[in-house]
């Protein structure tokens, strides 16, 4: 009696998975996907690192590079990365694979993204804990001690000895050492604690994580209002305010660092490249509305960021910390330090700092779990024989041992080198080798059967080319303008060289490009992987009265999203250059690295990574093709997963010529 009282209570609490037609675990509802996909991207740096980086930009200039980031890099990104985990019904892997099976290199690399980050963002998160823990002591322990209490009781790293470089950074003149290596004990308890609730929030799939969603983002938007309708309210909070939103600087918009700051902040607070996205999509009926889900996720996260750092910016006024040339805000200052020392000024100061710290650890939280659980549908995905409960339990574990580095005595250092180049390196290197691969390799065999191999490995030599040169002459001589030139030359005459080389197309170019011959060619070589792409993903996630993907997202991809990425991951080398010093640097950079090569690796030799596909997927993406027609014809539609759909949607076509090729 008793036992199956129990067994009811937890199969309410944690109940399994529906499914959906095709057996897959489905989501209990379309809410839940998209509450479970913005916890992802709205977390705890919504609340301290977008604040902090528009400290550093202040003015109503910064929206205009960061409006346009959004618009030409993140939606489209995003947009990409739900349709094809919606449509493939897989996570990362299977999805690249489905597109070209080379590209599973790819999608393992957004999954190693989301392992490595999960490791040392649990140790964040218990850092926050223990500004948790202290914030029911009275008077606050922080109280006339900010920066020693954050160093000595949170942190309770030991001192590095620092190193340093020759005149001119010409090497290497002493490393960087770290006295302490011990174990912090309370550190490594919370962390616990953390993976505890991870593992709680994933072991029975979507079905419980559909549940565990609405408390972790519907919470934090309740406490997030509250604290910033204390904030505004703060004496000279106005002045604040206006930093941002009442400041027009108008000559920073000729500033690369700007704009490159901006994207930046974009990429990483919307998470794309973390693999969760895709994974999560998989998830969905298969013809759900993905491209509204996609800008819904978005919109949502640029409103989210935007109204939290009224928060931050309530209290730069209150404290009259107004930006100073040379001084720079960081994110660790924001959560740490000005927000900590924001509560001692205020009535009931215990009440506001536990409801600060409460709603940074649920913050927090939704964006870890999302990220072990795209590692949890990588090995779910791959036919193992264990269930799913016991692979999260020992993906948790084995997630547990490696973020015991970063709970030591120098574990902060570590977590610095870890996450700068994690982020700055490998991360943008992923989404850039989707955002570009997508849009020229799939279905190459219908543009080589147009054009010829040659005409397409000349101009994807120019594209690729383009931004290897112009960035390296940039750099090299220091000078923008001169690499733009030498990178746009160099693929203007690839272009040319591919046009002449290339064969006449068998089938005439869609619209005013199938005029001339020359044109045509150009389609072929330029256009027609990522047109074809969206073509085909428009007949799973575009059918019916859902929103479809726009013909200009390949274009944007592949032609804007693709060389920003390039540039800004350019970027990362420079900077360690002047970090090479730090052994800890060295090992946060080596270690993108290496996965940075195993990424590389799915390219040149896919066959190794077929160990993450099950036998009877593996097949999927060399079927053979015809020039210019779908794919993807969809048998029938899940009943209530599309918008106004009831009929079966039927094949686009482009041409009446067939012609067959494999992909």
């Amino acid at each position: 009696m008793v036992a199956g009282k129990l067994k009811n209570a937890v199969a309410w609490l944690a109940p399994p998975p529906a499914k959906s037609t095709d057996g897959r675990d489905q989501w209990p509802s379309r809410a839940a996907f998209l509450l479970a996909a913005m916890g992802g991207c709205a977390g705890q740096g919504n609340l301290i690192r977008y604040p902090s980086v528009v400290y550093n930009n202040y003015g109503l200039q910064w929206f205009i590079p960061y409006l346009a980031a959004i618009l030409f890099v993140a939606i489209p990104a995003l947009v990409l990365e739900i349709s094809i985990g919606q449509a493939y019904r897989g996570g990362t892997v299977i999805a690249f694979n489905n597109i070209n099976r080379r590209l599973k290199g790819v999608g393992l690399g957004s999954v190693f993204v989301s392992f490595i980050v999960c490791g040392y963002f649990t140790v964040n998160l218990s850092w926050i804990l223990v500004y948790f823990r202290h914030s029911f002591w009275s008077p606050l322990p922080w109280e006339g001690r900010i920066n020693d209490f954050y160093n000595n009781d949170v942190i309770a790293n030991t001192d590095p000895i620092e190193g340093s470089l020759t005149a001119g950074n010409a090497a290497v003149a002493s490393y960087t050492s770290y006295p302490g290596i011990g174990l912090i004990g309370e550190t490594v308890g919370w962390t616990v604690f953390v993976w505890f609730l991870i593992w709680f929030s994933i072991f029975r799939g979507v079905g419980m994580t559909g549940r565990v969603v609405y408390f972790t983002m519907g919470l934090p938007i309740i406490t997030t209002l509250i604290i910033v309708g204390r904030s505004v309210t703060l004496d000279n909070a106005s002045e604040g305010v206006k930093l941002v939103w009442a400041t027009w600087r108008g000559d920073q918009l000729a500033s690369g660092t700007l704009w490159q700051t901006a994207v930046g902040q974009v990429f990483f607070s919307t998470g794309i490249g973390f693999g969760y996205f895709t994974s999560y999509a998989s998830y969905n009926a298969k013809h759900s509305n993905a491209v509204m889900d996609a800008v819904l996720i978005c919109v949502s996260n640029v409103l989210f960021e935007n109204v939290a750092a009224f928060a931050v910016f309530g209290v730069v006024g209150f404290l009259r910390l107004w930006p100073q040339d040379g001084v720079r805000l960081g994110a660790f200052v924001v959560g740490f330090l000005t927000l900590p020392e924001a509560v001692l000024h205020l009535p009931a100061p215990n009440f506001w700092a536990i409801l600060l710290f409460f709603t940074l650890i649920v913050l927090g939280f939704s964006s870890a779990f999302v990220m072990l659980d795209a590692t949890a549908t990588l090995v779910m995905d791959s036919g193992v024989k264990w269930s799913r409960p016991v692979v999260v339990t020992v993906l948790t574990f084995v997630s547990f041992l490696i973020c015991l580095p970063y709970c030591t005595q120098f574990g902060y250092y570590l977590l610095d080198g870890v996450d700068r180049w994690v982020n700055n390196v490998l991360v943008i290197f992923v989404v850039w080798a989707e955002v570009t691969s997508a849009s020229s390799v799939y279905r190459w065999s219908d543009v080589v059967s147009q054009t010829g191999v040659a005409a397409f490995a000349v101009y994807n030599t120019g594209y690729l080319g383009a931004q290897v040169i112009g960035i390296s002459i940039a750099h090299g001589v220091g000078n923008p303008g001169a690499g733009a030139a030498a990178g746009f030359g160099f693929y203007i005459v690839c272009s040319v060289a591919a046009m002449l080389s290339s064969k006449t197309p068998d089938i005439i170019a869609p619209s005013f490009w199938g005029k001339n011959t020359f044109t045509a060619r150009y389609w072929y070589l330029a256009f027609y992987s990522g047109n074809q792409l969206k073509r085909d993903l428009n007949c799973v996630v575009g059918v019916g009265n859902n929103w479809k993907i726009p013909s200009f997202l390949p274009v944007l991809l592949r032609y804007v999203s693709g060389p920003a990425l390039a540039i800004i991951f350019s970027f990362a080398y420079p900077e360690f250059y002047t970090l090479r010093y730090d052994p800890l640097m060295i090992t946060g950079f080596a270690l993108a690295h290496v996965l940075l090569v195993m990424v590389l690796i799915g390219f040149i030799m896919p066959r190794y990574y077929n160990v993450f596909i099950p036998p009877s997927r593996q097949s999927e993406g060399t079927e053979r093709t015809v020039v210019g027609q779908s794919k993807m014809e969809v048998p029938e539609i899940e009943s209530g997963s599309v918008d106004g759909a009831a009929s079966k949607p039927s094949v686009e076509k482009n041409q009446d010529s067939p012609k067959l090729s494999e992909s």
